[in-house]
C-alpha cells in the first residue's frame, strides 16, 4: 500500500512540474520518513500483489540442496 500511495503522491505533483527531490522533501519524507534512495526505489517497484510470481523458472541457490 505504501508503494501505491507514494506513486500516487508523486504522480500528483510531478504533473505540476515539481522536481523529484522537491516532491520527496515536501510531501513524501514528512509523512513516510523514507530516504531519497528508498523513494526512488518505491517509484520503480511494482505496486500489485504477486509481482514476484514470474521468477519461478530462474535457478536458485537452494537447488543445490535437493540431493540431501
Amino acid at each position: 500500500m505504501r508503494v501505491a500511495e507514494v506513486n500516487r503522491i508523486y504522480d500528483q505533483y510531478a504533473r505540476l512540474g515539481i522536481p523529484n527531490r522537491e516532491i520527496w522533501r515536501r510531501y513524501i519524507y514528512p509523512v513516510y520518513g523514507i530516504c531519497e534512495k528508498t523513494f526512488y526505489n518505491l517509484l520503480n517497484a511494482p505496486a500489485k500483489p504477486g509481482f514476484s510470481d514470474g521468477h519461478e523458472n530462474q535457478p536458485s541457490l537452494f537447488d543445490l540442496l535437493d540431493g540431501e
